[in-house]
């Protein structure tokens, strides 16, 4: 490494380089710096800008250091990028690199494309094979918080029969390598990864981002679910929702040492749980949050096609606060929901909480409904969960008006969806002006493509995108100058692939 290092330097000092990528933490040791003042730069532009800031949902300190740039390279250009950084992260960036009176380009942060859902965490192994069912052939991301479980979740999908493999920092590069070249070629139609998957990763028909875990922030959210339909075909982003991630979350966050970062941290996962949590059209909170507007509801996420139904919940509120209250505010949601479910248990007895004026109250409701009903509350302040002591839930001040009759309470009907199921959702595909799309042609073209790939040891997207393929299938055209007429197909393609796909058109 430090060989070929060597050798980039030669070539920069010698003239022959137009671009040069750098760490921060290279750039900015003296040395290099010495190296670069002899040389004639044009600009310095920043990727990933956002984490110089303590508001953004990724600070790294080392990109602090390149605020010195504007004084040891006055005359030089800086140019800073995120695709990701709400107003206050975007004011830190500019005040941290001495901007100054820097010229501001916002781009909007709406993608139409992206059907944003959210289930609650349920049965998750169930949850997400049934959803994997109905992107069957697809090409999909799974974000996992922990190496272990990106593991696991990657080796019950390939004994499901999915062509899928793990991504984590933990693997050699040449497995990583393996995985993203494979995923790349569309021979793995899944990776399950932790988030050091994706950066750098130009794979324009990902059909979907599935979060098995929740994220830490909603920047972090935004950003893994912009890696899908990056060719502007429909695409979703399903999430798996649920309070023991957020659990564990919290507890990594709170486990840090920068008391202010701490802070920052919490202040975006709580975000991020807000968004989870929000009754109202999933795409109008996420561009409020980065301080965009949206004319309407989006029509297309799961609380516009399925919007949730309200009932008056005081009672079962009442009956929830109250087991909690009798169990002495000393159990996590899974136990209190036993009690009041009557569940016939050797650790209830051994409590005696199976003699509990609250034990069997319940029954009426499923374990999902009184889980759902926990999470509301937590959401709305009732109850909180302490997570220094394995989970366990406690009341707040604003419980007892409720548990002593004295505020009524109106919450959210739970979902209790089958595991996987999204609202509305259907397998038809359209294509960008809306054509509906011969499924069955469609599939065969993606097969052809990837074997052309193959031949040719590219990438398939790099043979024709999905957007193309899915025009072909709808017009199917039958010469070569109608071919030539289809977006995406240009001469240079047309030469290279024409007849092979011609040859499959006819059929």
């Amino acid at each position: 490494a430090e060989g070929a290092a060597r050798r980039t330097l030669a070539r920069l000092h010698a003239g022959e380089l137009d671009l040069l990528y750098v760490s921060p933490e290279r750039l900015m040791t003296e040395s290099f710096l010495e190296r670069l003042r002899g040389i004639e730069l044009a600009l310095f532009a920043i990727d990933e800008a956002h984490c110089v800031s303590q508001w953004g949902h990724d600070f790294r300190p080392e990109y602090l250091a390149l605020g010195e740039l504007r004084g040891q390279f006055s005359g030089v250009p800086l140019m800073a990028l995120t695709a990701t950084a709400d107003e206050a992260t975007r004011e830190e960036v500019v005040a941290k690199l001495h901007l100054g009176k820097a010229r501001l380009f916002v781009a909007g942060f709406d993608r139409p494309n992206i059907r944003y859902t959210v289930v609650e965490k349920i049965r998750p192994a169930e949850q997400l094979l049934a959803f994997l069912k109905t992107r069957e052939g697809d090409s999909g991301i799974v974000y996992c918080l922990t190496r272990r479980r990106t593991e696991e979740v990657a080796q019950r999908l390939v004994r499901a029969g999915i062509l899928a493999g793990p991504y984590h920092a933990g693997m050699s590069t040449a497995e990583r390598t393996a995985v993203q070249d494979a995923f790349l070629a569309d021979r793995l139609h899944v990776v399950v990864a932790t988030v050091a998957f994706g950066m750098g990763i130009d794979k324009p028909d990902v059909r979907f981002v599935v979060h098995h875990d929740v994220p830490k922030s909603i920047e972090s959210y935004y950003q893994e679910t912009g890696r899908a339909g990056r060719d502007g075909m429909a695409a979703e982003a399903y999430l798996l929702f649920g309070m023991q991630d957020v659990v564990t979350v919290r507890t990594l966050i709170e486990q840090g040492t920068d008391a202010d970062q701490v802070r920052v941290e919490l202040h975006k996962l709580n975000a991020m749980i807000g968004l989870a949590e929000s009754e109202q059209c999933r795409r109008r909170a996420l561009l409020g949050y980065f301080g965009e507007e949206l004319g309407a509801d989006c029509g297309n996420c799961d609380i516009c096609r399925d919007p949730p139904r309200r009932y008056d919940a005081t009672v079962d509120a009442q009956k929830l606060l109250s087991c909690i209250y009798r169990v002495g505010q000393r159990f996590g949601a899974r136990h209190v929901v036993e009690v009041l479910r009557g569940a016939d248990t050797a650790r209830l007895r051994e409590l005696g909480h199976d003699r509990l004026s609250t034990y069997g109250i319940g029954r009426e409701h499923s374990v999902e409904a009184w889980l759902s009903l926990v999470r509301q509350l937590i959401h709305r302040g009732l109850l909180r969960q302490d997570i220094t002591a394995y989970s366990t839930l406690k009341l707040t001040p604003a419980a007892w008006p409720v548990l002593r009759g004295e505020q009524r309470l109106e919450l959210a009907v739970p979902r209790e969806r089958e595991p996987g199921k999204t609202a509305g959702r259907t397998r038809e595909r359209l294509t960008a002006d809306g054509r509906e799309v011969d499924e069955l042609l469609f599939e065969r073209l993606r097969v052809l493509r990837r074997r052309l790939a193959e031949e040719r040891g590219v990438p398939a997207y790099v043979v024709f995108s999905d957007a193309t393929l899915a025009a072909m299938a709808a017009l199917r055209p039958r010469t070569r100058d109608e071919l030539a007429r289809v977006s995406g197909v240009g001469h240079t393609k047309l030469a290279r692939y024409g007849d092979a796909f011609l040859a499959e058109l006819r059929r």
